[in-house]
């Protein structure tokens, strides 16, 4: 009689700011506006973006990833006392579609490859376009397609309502096969919202502390929504939670 053979863990990884550096926008803005506008140009459209995507879940309002996106750059342009021409925003827009992965996503990655007791998704804000040009534009997700095949890659778009909603997170697990059975899907992300989110929905959670000041999140220390694990790194955490499996 063969072994019956173990479940493999399912490890879902939010994108945007956790594989992808939304910060890398910044060499594009530095083009039309110089470096050290750029990088407050680029933060505070990170922050509007997020921002935006709360509000339209408490009005239940839902905008497409794209556009609020759009919206996040026209609104931090004028709040800074810049222009943003409509050709200089498609540059902007096509230089968000093809942001950098950090370091240590592309080494988690590579630990993935070889391991097949690993299911990985991708799991985003970002509406189906958005992430099919991200995944290809980004030279190392395009390499990594046996990791994180398109097939696996999951979008919030088809419920409408955007991370931290309970209603995204179910359909991450359902969609994974472990419908009823949370706490046996990883969800590794840099926010700490998307880590609460799925905490306070039943899943695990890893997450990436890359300026290594520790969790602060008051919400989360006063509700118990704190991460299972505390990694400074996308790699750390893989092998975190293979470590744990």
């Amino acid at each position: 009689m063969t072994a019956e053979r173990m479940p493999q863990t399912i490890i879902a990884f939010d994108l945007y700011g956790t594989l992808l550096s939304t910060e890398s926008i910044a060499a594009e803005l530095a083009k039309l506006y110089g470096e050290e506008m750029a990088k407050a140009l680029a933060a505070r459209a990170r922050t509007l973006q997020l921002e935006y995507t709360w509000r339209s879940n408490s009005m239940n309002q839902y905008q497409s990833f794209s556009d609020v996106t759009r919206w996040s750059f026209r609104h931090a342009t004028a709040e800074l006392g810049l222009e943003l021409e409509p050709a200089n925003e498609e540059r902007v827009m096509n230089a968000y579609n093809g942001l950098d992965t950090f370091p240590d996503a592309n080494a988690g990655l590579e630990i993935l490859s070889g391991e097949e007791s690993v299911r990985a998704y991708v799991f985003s804000n970002g509406d189906p376009s958005m992430l099919a040009s991200s995944m290809s534009t980004s030279p190392a997700l395009a390499k990594a397609t046996h990791v994180l095949p398109p097939t696996r890659v999951i979008s919030v778009e088809p419920l409408r309502v955007y991370k931290p909603h309970p209603s995204v997170y179910e359909n991450l697990v359902e969609l994974a096969g472990r419908k009823g059975d949370p706490g046996s899907v990883w969800l590794v992300s840099s926010n700490p919202f998307d880590v609460c989110g799925a905490v306070a929905a039943g899943l695990k959670s890893a997450w990436v502390d890359r300026t290594g000041k520790g969790w602060l999140d008051g919400l989360a220390n006063g509700t118990g929504n704190n991460p299972t694990i505390v990694v400074r790194g996308v790699d750390e955490a893989v092998r975190g939670i293979l470590q744990s499996s």
